[in-house]
């Protein structure tokens, strides 16, 4: 190799190499430029009591979440109130977000990070993320992200299953090119409109007579004090004591999955009528229907009556204890009215309940009589 070739040689080496600097600093500088949102809050800027709607979007469903008439309700369930305590919990949350990590992901890996947009432009509900945007009184968005895959964490454990937890979450912000995890899962945002209803619910307590009639039922059974024995109120045959407390106790826990507002009692199948009378001069009137094609049912639920006002004395009552059991009746009369006032409210609405909650109280009268030992 002569000199000259030889000094060729040596300018086309630092070409290269001032190029691939070039690039490496390029390089760099991009990195430097993600990783400083390390850190950073996502929704800073974010005004939480400003929010007055909130909508959440995937490939399976949608739920808006509003203010109306100074309470949340949830659009797509006829306006029913919405659990305002899972609401709060999700809106405290965001400001707080923080950026944990970034990454450089390209268009064709979205899918697998489950950030494809849902709506029209998703050709399934494979890979689409869950879009939560955030609104104002007026309908104006003030925030939204696109919420993806969550970022599990396995635990060390001696055990063959080991224990995982959700840390994190692939996120994608409108506009932005850089996958982004945050510090939480956010597992409540969900696009279930069942799950954000207020599950308040009925409690007929301290019942005294509890009649079924209906779709071949025939039955009443009665007591005469709070803590006596149960019977058929027609005194024919012996009553199973535990089916009876089963049927009693169902009807203090009862709890819904879901509101049906399009669903009419009038409309149930081989409805079934349960009527309880309560020893605070209360009675509840409930009426099913076989939600068709599954084991659930329609319910509706109506309270009449009015409880005492008045204490009554006891029989032997002193007069020392006179003043402790007054405001124990005054305080439980407060307590009454109160969830009264709430129950009541019930009263325009069909719900469904699960089937397995219902079985004490939709058994025959034969499957109510006490077996004989043998």
């Amino acid at each position: 190799m002569n000199r000259k070739s030889f000094l060729i040689l040596i300018g086309l080496l630092v070409v290269l190499g001032g190029a691939g600097l070039a690039l490496f600093w390029q390089d760099l500088s991009a990195w430097r430029g993600a990783d400083a949102k390390i850190g950073s809050k996502v929704f800073a800027k974010l005004a939480v009591n400003d929010v007055a709607q909130i909508r959440i979007v995937d490939g399976k469903g949608e739920v808006t979440l509003a203010i109306k008439d100074k309470r949340w309700v949830v659009r797509q369930r006829g306006d029913y109130s919405a659990n305002v305590q899972d609401i709060g919990d999700l809106l405290v949350k965001l400001p707080d977000l923080k950026v944990v990590q970034t990454e450089s992901v390209g268009a064709t890996l979205l899918p697998r990070l489950e950030l494809v947009q849902p709506g029209k432009d998703a050709k399934s509900a494979d890979g689409t993320g869950t879009l939560l945007e955030l609104g104002d009184q007026g309908g104006k968005a003030v925030a939204s992200l696109l919420l993806g895959k969550k970022v599990i964490k396995t635990e060390d454990s001696p055990l063959p299953i080991k224990p995982q937890t959700e840390v994190g979450r692939y996120v994608l912000s409108p506009g932005s090119q850089s996958v982004l995890v945050i510090s939480d899962a956010l597992k409540s945002a969900e696009a279930k409109p069942e799950r954000w209803l207020a599950k308040d619910f009925f409690k007929a307590e301290r019942i005294k007579t509890l009649s079924v009639s209906g779709d071949g039922a025939q039955w009443k059974i009665t007591r005469d004090e709070e803590y006596g024995q149960w019977k058929f109120a027609d005194g024919a045959g012996t009553l199973d004591a535990s089916a009876a407390v089963a049927a009693v106790n169902s009807l203090a826990s009862l709890a819904f999955a879901d509101v049906a507002p399009e669903v009419k009692s009038a409309e149930f199948d081989k409805p079934r009528s349960i009527v309880a009378e309560t020893f605070d001069r209360l009675t509840y009137t409930l009426k099913l229907g076989r939600k068709p094609g599954t084991e659930d049912f329609y319910l509706t639920v109506g309270i009449a009556g009015e409880p005492a006002r008045e204490r009554k004395p006891e029989k032997g009552e002193k007069d020392e204890d006179k003043a402790r059991l007054d405001k124990q009746f005054a305080e439980e009369l407060k307590r009454l009215d109160d969830r009264l006032k709430a129950e009541k409210g019930l009263a325009d609405w069909t719900y469904v309940v699960a089937g397995k909650s219902l079985q004490p109280l939709i058994k025959d009268r034969a499957q109510l009589v006490a077996q004989k030992k043998p």
